[in-house]
């Protein structure tokens, strides 16, 4: 083959960004490329890579890491390396590489550890080239989910069920309406009662629950609350009352319900609390509507109810099954359940909202797996695409992490099975200019990048850490 043609082949490892990824450019040294071309026939040993290596102006590698990436299929990998692209399905060589295919698989593989963990090439090479083969396994053992103890943990203990259409009951909104405070608000019945008086001096017949709080009585003294009072009323709402007693009597049943609902959720707080340090997977969402709640309610049911699930009996946060004692507690029990959480589901809405906003950006930059789930094609290449969350920073060690993206649900469920069992795929993406991407397959999703602009990345990594 030809310089250009092996050139061609190497592209994809050819970033001119210095260290490993300028080693296979139209630069090298001719001798490289003659090297290469000679591989079938004569296959590269760890002495002659190390050589062409040096020849190229890079750093030797290790016996160990020679025969990791190139002589190994490690079952002890965070994902699964026989699904990287190039994987030499035939056969790999016991210590030497055996071809193109082989070698590519090998650089892939290194620029994929690179990325997932050092955010960069150059210095995932570093790190890596010298490290013995025990080295190499144990560290990237320790970078796999315990699937062995997810397994054998047996069960939590259950939660309170509450029906999915009085769910709507445990929000805040709901909470304000039926327990206010002592001298600040008053509750549903109250302002239900004054709202009737305030009709009832102008008017004769019945009225609806629903006319009684958007009136003027209601718009003119208490409009703020007009949304959080028409959502916690929703099942009243078409109610007619023509005196007082239909409305002690309507909001009374309900209140029944809100009260055994709270305890419910209340209950299932303390049991989640009992079991964050287990906790598998925190769903982020925002809920506005009666309607909301039974569409998460759903969603989380058909999500981890999949049948790739079946075996991992996976813990996870349903925000439609917990309350708590105040938003500030609320925030608190949320901030603790996603630093805890192993991965977060973002379930995207007509609406966003800052709570759960804030929620995905603390999960991406503490380096946990983010999955948005988005109902539509073109919200989900918003996100994709266009909103900030979609590229953090973990603050820990710089690495650009990208949500994962998808507008089905069976996608959200096969993504937290591929992560427990380490079974994730990955693909490369260079530009042909030095811009480098990591996506995930299912949903081609961009999870890490190395980006081109060389002042911007050495400028970058030269202060991160400082």
């Amino acid at each position: 083959m030809s310089k250009e043609t092996l050139l061609e082949e190497f592209k994809l490892f050819s970033l001119g960004s210095g260290g490993i990824g300028s080693w296979l450019t139209k630069d090298a040294d001719i001798e490289i490329f003659d090297r290469f071309d000679k591989i079938e026939e004569s296959p590269i040993k760890k002495v002659q890579l190390n050589q062409l290596l040096v020849m190229g102006h890079e750093a030797p590698v290790s016996n160990g890491f020679f025969k990791y990436y190139w002589c190994d299929i490690p079952a002890g990998h965070p994902y699964d390396v026989q699904t990287v692209e190039y994987f030499p399905s035939e056969s790999i060589g016991r210590d030497q590489i055996l071809s193109l295919k082989e070698f590519k698989w090998g650089m892939a593989r290194l620029f994929i550890d690179s990325l997932l963990y050092w955010g960069n090439v150059r210095t995932g090479y570093r790190e890596l080239r010298n490290l013995s083969h025990k080295q190499l396994v144990e560290l990237f053992n320790n970078k796999r989910y315990k699937i062995e103890d997810i397994l054998s943990r047996g069960p939590s203990l259950e939660l309170e069920n509450i029906a999915k259409d009085k769910r709507y009951l445990i929000s805040e909104m709901a909470c304000k309406s039926y327990e206010a405070k002592e001298d600040v608000e008053e509750d549903l019945k109250e302002l239900l009662l004054l709202a009737f008086r305030s009709f009832r001096e102008k008017s004769t017949g019945s009225i609806t629950i629903g006319t009684l709080i958007t009136g003027d009585f209601v718009g003119s003294n208490y409009e703020s609350r007009q949304v959080e009072l028409s959502f916690s009323a929703d099942e009243m709402i078409d109610v007619s009352v023509d005196s007082e007693e239909d409305i002690i009597n309507s909001f009374d049943a309900l209140y029944g319900e809100f009260s055994s609902a709270r305890e419910a959720a209340l209950l299932n707080t303390k049991r989640y609390l009992s079991m964050v340090n287990d906790l598998d997977v925190y769903v982020a969402t925002s809920m506005r509507t009666r309607q909301d709640f039974r569409d998460m309610a759903n969603k989380t049911e058909k999500i981890f109810t999949h049948k790739c699930l079946e075996d991992l009996e996976v813990r996870y946060f349903d925000p439609t099954l917990s309350a708590a004692n105040g938003h500030e507690n609320k925030g608190l029990i949320e901030c603790l359940m996603v630093k805890c959480a192993k991965v977060l589901v973002y379930c995207a809405g007509e609406k966003e909202s800052y709570g759960k906003d804030a929620e995905a950006a603390m999960a991406l930059s503490l380096g946990k797996p983010v999955i948005f789930l988005c109902d539509h094609q073109q919200r989900a290449r918003f996100y994709k695409e266009v909103h900030p969350l979609s590229r953090l920073i973990h603050f820990e060690t710089g690495v650009a992490m990208g949500a994962i993206v998808t507008d089905k649900e069976d996608d959200v469920s096969i993504l937290i099975e591929r992560v427990f069992e380490n079974k994730m795929q990955y693909d490369l993406e260079h530009d042909g200019n030095g811009y480098l991407r990591l996506k995930e397959r299912l949903t081609d999703s961009i999870i890490r990048l190395q980006t081109n602009d060389r002042l911007l990345n050495e400028t970058f990594w030269n202060h991160y850490h400082g």
